[in-house]
C-alpha cells in the first residue's frame, strides 16, 4: 500500500474509524481536528515527496519534521533515527500533546517499512466491545466481515494509542498475537501470518498500571522492548521559539496573508508558562493570538490570560533593554491605534525621537 493512502474500516457499531497512512504534517496535526482538509493535504503532499526524493534527503526531511533546538528533543530524534531501523515493539510515554503520534510517524516512515501502512487506532475513545473486533477483525461465524487493524496493518506499523486503556480480554489477545503472529481467523485453527510492528503511546504510567493489575505484566514487557520518553514543553523551552516560527508560517500559509512576527515580551511569556497542554496548547493559543492581533506582530495583549497572568517580572528581566524598550513601544503604539503623537506623549519622549526609535526597531 503506498504512503497517504487511507485505510477504512467498519466497526461493528456501524460507525465508520478511518486512519490515515502517511504522516501527520510537522506538528501541524495537532489541529487536524479543527483543519481536517489542511492536515489531509499536508500529509499527501509530503507523503508524495518522500516517496520521490533520494534517500538521504528524505530521510533528513522526515527527521526535521520534528522541530526542535532543545538538547533533549534533538537528542530524541536522533535515537528515532537508530530504532526506526529496527523491527522492536517501542513504547512511547508521554503528556497528552507533547508529539507522541509524530514520533511514531518517524520511526515508522525512517524505517524499512516506510512505504508500508501505518495504521493508528485510540484505544481510549472505543467502546470496550468494540476495541477487539476494530484491533483483530469481526467475522459473523466463521465468515470474515471486516479486516481488523492488525490485518491491515501487515507489513507496516500499527500505533496503539493510549495502549492502558486496552480491557484485559483484549490485552489477553494482543499479547497471544505479538507471541504466535498469527492471528486467529474463520476458524480453520490455521489463522493469517501477521508481520506488523507495534508502536504503543500512553500518557499513563504502565508500570504502576501492572501493580495495579490493570494492565498484564507479560504484555507490558513485550511492548517496552524499546522505551522511548517525550519530555513536556516546559522542560524544553529552547523549542518553543522554532515551534512558534513554524506555527505562525503554517498560518500564513493556511490563511494567505504576511507572516506575523512575536513580540519580544510575548515571548518571553511564552517561555514562562508551564503548558500543561504542551504543543498542542502552544499551537491552539498561538492560532487564536493570530487571529486576535491587530498589527504585524503577536504582542502580549494577544496572548490568553493565562499567559499573560503568570508572566512575572523574574521573567521579564530576561530580557535586554532593547528588547523591553521595544516591546514597551511596540504595545503603546497598539494601544493609540498608531497615532505617534499620543504615543510619545505617553512614552515621555519627544515625536521625532519615537520616529527614530520606531525605525530602529523595526516598527514601522
Amino acid at each position: 500500500m503506498e504512503v497517504g493512502k487511507t485505510l477504512r474500516a467498519n466497526g461493528t457499531d456501524g460507525h465508520h474509524y478511518t486512519e490515515t497512512v502517511g504522516r501527520p504534517a510537522n506538528y501541524f496535526n495537532v489541529a487536524e481536528e479543527e483543519h481536517p482538509q489542511h492536515a489531509r493535504a499536508d500529509k499527501e503532499a509530503l507523503a508524495s515527496a518522500a516517496a520521490t526524493a533520494p534517500l538521504v534527503e528524505r530521510t533528513d526531511a522526515i527527521a526535521r519534521s520534528w522541530v526542535a533546538a532543545d538538547p533533549a528533543s534533538l537528542r530524541l530524534i536522533q535515537e528515532a533515527r537508530s530504532i526506526a531501523r529496527t523491527a522492536s515493539a517501542v513504547l512511547i510515554h508521554g503528556e497528552h500533546g507533547t508529539g507522541k503520534d509524530l514520533l511514531a510517524w518517524i520511526l515508522h516512515a525512517l524505517g524499512p517499512r516506510g512505504n508500508r501502512p501505518l495504521v493508528r487506532i485510540d484505544c481510549a475513545s472505543l467502546p470496550a466491545e468494540v476495541i477487539e473486533s476494530e484491533l483483530f477483525g469481526y467475522e459473523h461465524g466463521v465468515v470474515p466481515i471486516n479486516p481488523g487493524r492488525l490485518e491491515l496493518a501487515s507489513g507496516g506499523t500499527l500505533v496503539l494509542d493510549e495502549v492502558a486503556a486496552l480491557s484485559v480480554p483484549a490485552q489477553a489477545r494482543l499479547l497471544r498475537l505479538i507471541e504466535d503472529r498469527r492471528l486467529e481467523s474463520g476458524g480453520n485453527g490455521h489463522g493469517i501470518g501477521i508481520d506488523t510492528r507495534i508502536i504503543a503511546l500512553t500518557t499513563s504510567n504502565l508500570d504502576q498500571a501492572v501493580a495495579r493489575r490493570s494492565f498484564r505484566e507479560d504484555l507490558y514487557y513485550r511492548l517496552n522492548v524499546i522505551p522511548m520518553s517525550i519530555p513536556p514543553l516546559r522542560e524544553r523551552l529552547s523549542d518553543i521559539l522554532p515551534l512558534t516560527s513554524a506555527f505562525l508560517s503554517r498560518f500564513a500559509e493556511m490563511h494567505r496573508r504576511p507572516r506575523l512576527q512575536l513580540n519580544p515580551m510575548a515571548l518571553a511569556a511564552l517561555e514562562s508558562y508551564s503548558f500543561p497542554g504542551n504543543v498542542r496548547e502552544l499551537h491552539n493559543l498561538l492560532e487564536h493570538a493570530a487571529e486576535s492581533a491587530t498589527g504585524a506582530e503577536i504582542r502580549l495583549a494577544d496572548l490568553p490570560p493565562q499567559v499573560r497572568d503568570g508572566f512575572s517580572g523574574a521573567a521579564r528581566n530576561k530580557m535586554s533593554l532593547d528588547d523591553l524598550e521595544r516591546a514597551y513601544i511596540s504595545e503603546v503604539l497598539a494601544h493609540t491605534r498608531g497615532k505617534k503623537t499620543m504615543a510619545a506623549k505617553i512614552l515621555g519622549i519627544s515625536r521625532k525621537t519615537l520616529l527614530e526609535k520606531r525605525k530602529r526597531y523595526g516598527l514601522d
